[in-house]
Parts: C-alpha cells; sequence; structure tokens
C-alpha cells in the first residue's frame, strides 16, 4: 500500500501517483486530501509548488468516479424529481424579507422601501404549456412570473427573468412596457409558459392578455420557475393541487401535472432529487474549478489527466473551458461528450452558463484556486452568483463542498468570502507568515540616473512606455520628468548586464506591464535574437501564442520568459535559476510569490530586483479609463483625471523589507554577487554542494586555535587547584 492509499486515495489513483514517482505526500496534500474525501469545505494555503494542485484534484477526481460507478451500478437514480412532491414556493430561494407560509403557497413581503423575490421548489425544461395561479390576497405593489435559476430574485430586473406588475408593465432586464392593464386585490393572475414556441403571456381573471415575451432559442435550454417579487404585498399560489379558478386557454396544463421527465428540482432550494426524477445531463459537471489565468487552467487539467490515466468503467471527462479558444467547439463538446469536472477561466465560464450551455444544477465541488487573485481581478460578484445557482444538496444527498487556494488566506477579501460562501470551513494554512527560502539568493539594484549617467550615451536604448513622450526630456536636464524616462532606459541596460555578468541561460522577467513586456521583448531581439531569445507571457497575447510561448520556455527553446504578474500567478517551471524583477511589485506578497520561482526542490536560485533610487512616472489606467488602456495616451495624474501615477519604488522595497522583517543585500551596478565561501560555490539551478576543499581548509585554519584553547583551559584548571590548596593551607 503506497502512502496516498493510507489516507483514503483510490489504487488505481495511486498508481498514476507513482507513475509520476511521487513518494510520499507533501504537508499540503497529507492535510488537506482527507479534509476533502471527509466531505468538508477546505481553505489552503501553500505556496506554488508545494503540491496544492493535487491537495484538491485526487479527491476530487475519486469523488466524483465513485459517484459515476454508483449510477452506473443502479445505486445512485440516474433521473431527478418527481411530480408526486408538492410544489411550494421556496423557504430557501428567496428574499431576506419574504415570508413563505407553512404549507409554501401563500408569500408576502411586509418591506416598505424594498422589493423581495423568490421562486418556487420546482420548475419545468424542455418542451410542452404549463400555468399555474397567482391570486393578490392585500394591497400592496407585486411582479409574477417566471424565471430560471441565473435570474435575479427580483423578477424582472435581468435576462433571465420575465414579469407582469400590479401597475400593467412587464419587465425584463430591467426594460418595463405597458402590456394588459394593472391588477390588485383579489386579482387572479395566470402565468402560462408556452416552451414549444419560447412564449410567455399571462391572464387576468381569465382574460388573455396576449404575448407578453419571447424567449430566445439559447435561453429556452434552461429551465423555468414559477417567481414572484414583492413591496409590502401578499400573493397565494395554485400550481395545480385544487381546480383552477379560470379555465385555461388550449392546450395548457397546470405545471404540477407536467411529465416527470421535464421537472426540474430547484437546486438553490437545498433539496436533493430522488429517484424518480430528470436524468444527470452532459452539460451538468459535478465540479467547477475557476482559475484565474489560461497557463494555470491548462496546467490544472493536465493534472487531472495524468491522475484519472487509471480510472475506467466509467471513464472521467473533464473539459478545459477558456477564452480565446472556438467556444462552438467548447458548447459541442458539452452537448455531444460531456463532462464532469470543468476547468475554466472566469469570462469564458460565465459566456456559457448564461448562455444556457453549461448547467449547474449537478455541481458537487465549487473550487477557487488562486483566490486572492480572483478576487483582485474582480470576479466577486461572478462568484457568489455562481455559489448561489448551485445546489447546497446534491442528488445523493451529499452537501455542496467549496475548496480556496490562496497565497494569502488572511487577507480581508479572502476572509470575507469565506464567511459569507463557505460552510464552517478547516483552514490549512502551512505557509504561515511570508519568508525566502534558504535557496534563494535575493539581491536589490539600485537604478540611480544622478549617479550613473551612462543613460545619456546609450547607443541603443529600449524603447519606454511613452509616458514622457510630450515632456521635452533629454540629457542635462534634471527634471523628475528627464530622470523617470531615464530610469525606464537603465534598466532595460541593468537587466542585460545582469544576464551577461551570471551567465544566464534561463530566466523569467517581470514587467510591470503588458507594454513593459513588449518593450523588453523588442530590446532583447534588437540586441541578439540568439544570446536573448525571449518570449511574452501576457493578456493581450493570443491564448496559442501564449500556450507555444510557454511551452517554449519550458522545453529551453527560448532562454527568457518576460511576463506580468498575472500571466506568471501559479505557473510550476522546474529547475528555474534565475528571477529579474524589472520593476518591484506594488503588493508585498507578490514580490515573495515571484522570487518562489527560483530555488524550488532544494535547488540554489538567484533573484535580483532592479529599483529605482527616484520616483517613476508609470500608466495606471483604472476604471475610469474607458479603453482600460489601449491607445490611451492621458499621461494627467490620476487626481488630475490622468491614467498616470508616480511610482516610489522606494517606498515599496521598505516595505517588503518590513514585511518579511529583513534587510535585502544590495549589490552593486556591476551585478556580482558575494557568496559565502564556506558554504561552498554555488552553481545557480543546481542543489548546493559543499565544497570539500573548503571544509578541509577551515579545519586547517582553526587547528591551531583548538591547540591554543586546549593550553589555556588546562592552565586555569592548574591555577584553580593552586589557589584552593593556599586557601586550605591558610584555614
Amino acid at each position: 500500500m503506497t502512502a496516498f492509499e493510507e489516507f483514503g486515495v483510490l489504487p488505481e489513483i495511486a498508481k498514476a501517483i507513482d507513475e509520476m514517482e511521487w513518494t510520499l505526500p507533501t504537508d499540503i496534500q497529507a492535510e488537506s486530501i482527507p479534509l476533502i474525501l471527509g466531505g468538508g469545505d477546505v481553505l489552503m494555503a501553500a505556496e506554488t509548488g508545494s503540491g496544492k494542485t493535487a491537495a484538491f484534484c485526487l479527491p476530487i477526481i475519486q469523488i466524483v468516479w465513485e459517484t459515476l460507478k454508483d449510477i452506473q451500478s443502479g445505486k445512485v437514480s440516474k433521473v431527478s424529481t418527481s411530480s408526486s412532491k408538492p410544489w411550494t414556493m421556496s423557504m430557501i430561494d428567496r428574499g431576506t424579507a419574504l415570508a413563505v407560509a407553512p404549507c409554501g403557497l401563500r408569500v408576502q413581503s411586509r418591506e416598505q422601501r424594498e422589493w423581495h423575490g423568490g421562486r418556487c421548489t420546482r420548475g419545468v425544461q424542455g418542451s410542452g404549456k404549463y400555468a399555474f395561479e397567482a391570486t393578490v390576497t392585500d394591497e400592496g405593489l407585486c411582479r409574477v412570473g417566471w424565471s430560471t435559476l441565473q435570474a435575479k430574485l427580483d423578477l424582472g430586473t435581468c435576462r433571465n427573468g420575465f414579469g407582469f406588475g400590479g401597475t400593467g408593465k412587464k419587465s425584463n432586464n430591467k426594460q418595463f412596457d405597458d402590456y394588459g392593464e394593472p391588477f390588485g386585490k383579489n386579482d387572479v393572475i395566470t402565468c402560462l409558459l408556452d416552451l414549444d414556441n419560447g412564449q410567455i403571456k399571462f391572464c387576468k381573471n381569465g382574460t388573455d392578455l396576449g404575448n407578453a415575451f419571447t424567449i430566445n432559442k439559447q435561453m429556452l435550454n434552461n429551465a423555468f420557475f414559477p417567481a414572484v417579487v414583492l413591496k409590502n404585498a401578499e400573493m397565494a399560489f395554485n400550481f395545480g393541487e385544487e381546480a383552477f379558478k379560470y379555465p385555461l386557454p388550449q392546450g395548457y396544463v397546470p405545471i404540477k401535472q407536467a411529465p416527470s421527465e421535464k421537472i426540474v428540482v430547484n437546486s438553490n432550494s437545498g433539496e436533493a432529487a430522488d429517484d424518480n426524477s430528470v436524468k444527470i445531463k452532459n452539460n451538468a459537471p459535478q465540479a467547477i474549478i475557476i482559475e484565474p489565468s489560461r497557463e494555470l487552467a491548462e496546467q490544472t487539467s493536465n493534472q487531472i489527466k495524468k491522475f484519472k490515466k487509471h480510472l475506467e468503467s466509467p471513464a472521467i471527462r473533464e473539459l478545459l473551458v477558456i477564452g480565446g479558444v472556438n467556444v462552438k467547439e467548447q458548447i459541442s463538446t458539452l452537448q455531444n461528450v460531456g463532462a464532469d469536472i470543468i476547468v475554466g477561466t472566469p469570462g469564458r465560464l460565465e459566456d456559457l452558463i448564461q448562455g444556457g450551455y453549461l448547467l449547474l444544477t449537478n455541481c458537487r465541488f465549487f473550487v477557487l484556486d488562486e483566490a486572492d487573485g480572483l478576487l483582485k481581478q474582480g470576479y466577486t460578484e461572478l462568484i457568489e452568483r455562481l455559489h448561489r445557482q448551485m445546489p447546497k444538496i446534491t442528488a445523493d444527498g451529499r452537501r455542496l463542498q467549496m475548496i480556496v487556494c490562496s497565497a494569502t488566506l488572511h487577507a480581508f477579501e479572502v476572509k470575507k468570502m469565506a464567511e459569507k460562501l463557505m460552510h464552517f470551513p478547516t483552514w490549512v494554512d502551512l505557509k504561515g507568515e511570508d519568508a525566502v527560502p534558504e535557496t534563494v539568493h535575493h539581491v536589490v539594484v539600485k537604478v540611480d540616473p544622478q549617479k550613473d549617467r551612462s543613460w545619456a550615451s546609450l547607443r541603443r536604448h529600449i524603447l519606454t512606455d511613452g509616458v514622457h513622450a510630450q515632456d521635452g526630456v533629454r540629457p542635462g536636464n534634471n527634471s523628475p520628468e528627464t530622470l523617470s524616462e531615464a530610469v525606464k532606459m537603465l534598466k532595460g541596460e541593468y537587466c542585460v548586464r545582469a544576464i551577461d555578468e551570471h551567465q544566464m541561460d534561463r530566466a523569467i522577467i517581470f514587467c510591470r506591464t503588458k507594454l513593459d513586456c513588449d518593450n523588453l521583448e523588442k530590446y532583447f531581439k534588437q540586441l541578439d535574437r540568439n544570446k536573448y531569445s525571449c518570449v511574452c507571457l501576457h493578456g493581450d497575447r493570443k491564448p496559442n501564442e501564449r500556450k507555444s510561448n510557454l511551452e517554449a520556455f519550458k522545453q529551453g527553446k527560448v532562454k527568457f520568459l518576460i511576463c506580468t504578474d498575472v500571466a506568471a500567478r501559479g505557473l510550476d517551471i522546474s529547475g528555474l535559476p534565475f528571477m529579474i524583477n524589472v520593476t518591484l511589485p506594488d503588493e508585498k506578497s507578490n514580490y515573495v510569490h515571484r522570487i518562489g520561482r527560483v530555488g524550488r526542490a532544494e535547488r540554489m536560485g538567484l533573484a535580483i530586483s532592479l529599483v529605482s533610487s527616484i520616483p517613476e512616472k508609470v500608466w495606471y489606467h483604472g476604471e475610469w479609463c474607458k479603453s482600460r488602456g489601449r491607445n490611451c495616451w492621458n499621461t494627467n495624474l490620476v487626481e488630475q483625471k490622468g491614467c498616470c501615477i508616480w511610482y516610489n519604488e522606494p517606498q515599496f522595497l521598505a516595505d517588503i523589507e518590513e514585511h518579511l522583517n529583513i534587510t535585502i543585500q544590495q549589490i552593486e551596478p556591476d551585478m556580482k554577487v558575494p557568496h559565502d565561501e564556506f558554504d561552498g560555490k554555488v552553481v545557480y539551478g543546481q542543489k548546493r554542494k559543499l565544497q570539500t576543499s573548503n571544509y578541509e581548509n577551515h579545519t586547517a585554519q582553526m587547528a591551531p586555535i583548538v591547540k591554543n584553547l586546549s593550553k589555556l583551559e588546562s592552565e586555569a584548571q592548574l591555577l584553580y587547584l593552586k589557589r584552593h590548596l593556599a586557601k586550605l593551607a591558610r584555614a
């Protein structure tokens, strides 16, 4: 039995791990795998390279496969909810101020300022014509109709909700148009859904008000649920438990009489499907894993393929869902082949879910990898929205599990999200305080354009970011703008100098912006395409180019990978000896994240940071920038409604040193890094080896000193005895 099997991993998975030559689980794997297999929510913090991807992938693969196996053997039903179940308004899928009567057929809200809505516990999907009745039982404002699970509870305020209000307005996607006539207390509204023709209409007290909405074909892939939203009002519902008060138009049936294969459980209601209902669909995966970048998503997907290698009958279907790839291929795979585990980036996942091509009704695992990065990129609302759409209790009666991986678990945004979405999570924090591994030499080089005037006579200038294009900078002018432009040129020169001094043949180089990456790539190619062969990795490069660039660097076809923080987050590149920070990151934790690319697996690494001694003016395109940086040349400062800031690297360096509680060694612009001779000669990229000759020389040097100490110790003992005997004689 392997070490992984000892804490519950299937032999087939353990065999795949063994073939990858993993002998023992890492600390994060040993802590997290049993917790996830046990059904708990887990928050884990560990550096890239610590095995955290396997820590969540292994147990997810195992549970997904076991569930598929149970379905195959008949232990878990392949079909979902029966029409014999009661149709009621959900006690869970509702606004906080919407009260639902114990019978589930009457709802009320006494909130006078806000709208509060809710949905039914059941819905219909596929085909057919269905109806339910809603009676206004008290004065107030109300809106009733149909919505998908993707819709907001404020019925009619998003594209997935279709409502008819008491003011005589129909509403969808915040578009309120005249329809029919107003209604009020004691009026009966019949809500009609025609899935065959994609139409929604309403009747008032038996009078047909005509077609209200036409549903597009994409949305017809979703299930539709009776829905309501109230403001200081009350309504009662009849889904077919009793005879309707008014006859239905031809072809329509009470929704309770829908065939069982057309009925869908409201997964937001926390109710498990029984063994009489909807079959698990190809496009309804059991696990959703969200990654902040395409590269990291591909990396995780490749790991899953390796881990599931020996799991057969049934086979696990994984699907990579990322932007920049033809969406039609992904839709085709979902509809025809299906997927049990989805690994993807937020944008493309949202597109597929909103289009109805990817359903969350069977989701058992919700994983956020590099969660701090996802939240900083502005995906908080999306994450919360997806979580609301996922069933809290799955078809086999198990609770939705959420797994969050983050470099900074105790960051405010991560803690806030965990408290809101996760169910009593276990914190696995093996990272502790940020620290730099002993295998990494990290140094800073001050870039001072006032001391180093070589920028004024550089024969080949690096192309700068254009911030100072209109500032009239020139040698001899010591204005802040001129010195800032000088820093940009010197950094390109210093970067090349570091490469030459240490004969770097493999390094990752971090730049602050995508434009900086492009400019450095052009500079390297201008100098020598072979000596400084390089590729770029950032969000503006096409997916195929990013993928091929990363592979070229991993395989050693090029020497240097130039990238931004976002593009490089989580990348696992083994045996990397060198890293250069062209500009320090403004986030303290990102410094540790960057230099963590080197010095891994007990191999020595060197990280060099180029730090400007003066403030440097740089681009900063925020939400106020309409193009978010594309073709933007507004060089005014942010406080002047521009897109630039003064970047204070000396302050960032001080913050990093305070964060790590160290003083980072400063070296001269010649880039020479002194070593401790007693530690032996350091070869970056290789494990540290102590040189025997150094150790022997050290022993030889120490021998006469040790001999002298021994002589002094003997003399001290003799002196003590003489004095002690003299004292006894006097007594």
